[in-house]
């Protein structure tokens, strides 16, 4: 239903040329980084070093595209980055909503002092714990080996505490209770109506959850080696040598980062749809 500024129904609300030019401007502010790094992966080193810079594609696209995805094991790197934010996702969403629904709706003791507990996790930063987790995936024997990425990141604070607020407004405690009276148990109610309600929350958090994985460097880069590496690990072993070759690096940000773009152009309309779904009332 579209409602217009007077409230009426039926006609549909109409921007002006400022707000198209709005628009126009952060687009092209949002998209300029991304062609930018297109037209760099097109040039050679020598055209990039001199002053302008070029603001136009040249014709080593292919080829820089070509050696990236040699030199950094890009095929292998795709393929490991795929499978661990895509663990990291599913396994974020499904314990996150979980443990929100948890923390929302069930009745235990010290539940506010754990939920402050969690919640407080935030706040520590995370080179504080680098120590630690490394001595452990080491003795466990993990070092460069893919779950020393995944594990570690399978629940975030962040997402419980953020499940955990969708839910509380989201979810009726009368419809838990009606579905107790009938008899269901724990992982009835959490799987025929925890799960439905929670959905539009659970699209939003795993894309943010499998954006985050991807694009995770810092302990990655500790955990993994180039003979087994994430596309963000991969990237480091680019333009390597007394002069880097900065067309060939951006050339590997630029497949690092279509695989992204092809995700969201795939699934872009359901996640807003989910989106929009959780935001409309009634």
């Amino acid at each position: 239903m579209t409602i217009t500024s007077t409230g009426r129904a039926g006609r549909q609300l109409h921007g002006g040329p400022v707000t198209y030019a709005v628009l126009a401007l952060f687009t092209a502010g949002s998209l300029f980084p991304l062609v930018w790094t297109a037209i760099a992966a097109s040039r050679d080193n020598t055209r990039l070093a001199r002053t302008p810079p070029p603001f136009w594609f040249g014709g080593r696209l292919l080829k820089n595209l070509g050696t990236a995805w040699g030199d950094a094991h890009m095929g292998l790197a795709l393929f490991n980055t795929t499978l661990v934010a895509g663990t990291v996702a599913l396994g974020t969403v499904l314990f996150s909503t979980v443990a929100g629904f948890a923390f929302a709706k069930l009745r235990f003791r010290f539940r506010d002092a754990l939920l402050l507990l969690t919640i407080g996790t935030m706040m520590i930063p995370p080179q504080l714990s680098v120590v630690p987790l490394f001595m452990v995936v080491a003795g466990l024997g993990w070092t460069d080996q893919l779950q020393s990425v995944v594990l570690p990141t399978l629940v975030s604070a962040f997402g419980v505490f953020f499940m955990r607020q969708y839910l509380v407004e989201a979810l009726p405690t009368e419809l838990i209770e009606a579905a107790r009276v009938d008899g269901a148990n724990s992982l009835r109610v959490v799987w025929h109506i925890v799960l439905p309600v929670a959905r539009p929350a659970m699209a939003v958090l795993g894309m943010l959850s499998f954006v985050q994985a991807w694009n995770d460097f810092f302990w990655p880069i500790i955990a993994l080696t180039q003979e087994n590496p994430t596309v963000q690990v991969a990237l480091t072993g680019l333009g390597r040598g007394y002069v880097p070759d900065q067309a060939v690096v951006m050339a590997g940000a630029l497949l690092g980062t279509l695989p992204l773009l092809l995700a969201f152009t795939l699934f872009g309309r359901q996640i807003v749809g989910g989106i929009m779904q959780g935001a409309v009332k009634g």
